[in-house]
């Protein structure tokens, strides 16, 4: 059974963006269900993924730990929710 959690990235847009955090997942096994970017403005880089941990190397703590560091190294804020949580928190 899926274990899906949402990740979101913003920041400043710049070249690979999406691959530095893709190889983050692939490198954990994690599989891409659903994947949103744009580009606000000229700069403001929003992306947000779906995507399985059910499969993955590391423990969601391990993973959301790397997600965040990619994120500071690139400037930008990552996030990553179980989606349980993600649709509590932005029920309607």
């Amino acid at each position: 059974m899926a274990e899906k959690v949402v990740i979101t990235v913003l920041g400043k847009d710049r070249v690979g963006i999406v691959a530095e955090i893709s190889g983050v997942l692939y490198q954990n096994n994690v599989n891409i269900l659903d994947i949103n970017q744009k580009v606000m403005g000229e700069e403001i880089f929003a992306m947000t993924m779906l995507v399985d941990i059910s499969l993955s190397k590391v423990s969601f703590a391990e993973l959301k730990e790397q997600l965040e560091k990619k994120g500071e190294e690139m400037e930008l804020k990552v996030m990553a929710q179980h989606e349980d949580i993600f649709k509590f928190m932005h029920r309607i």
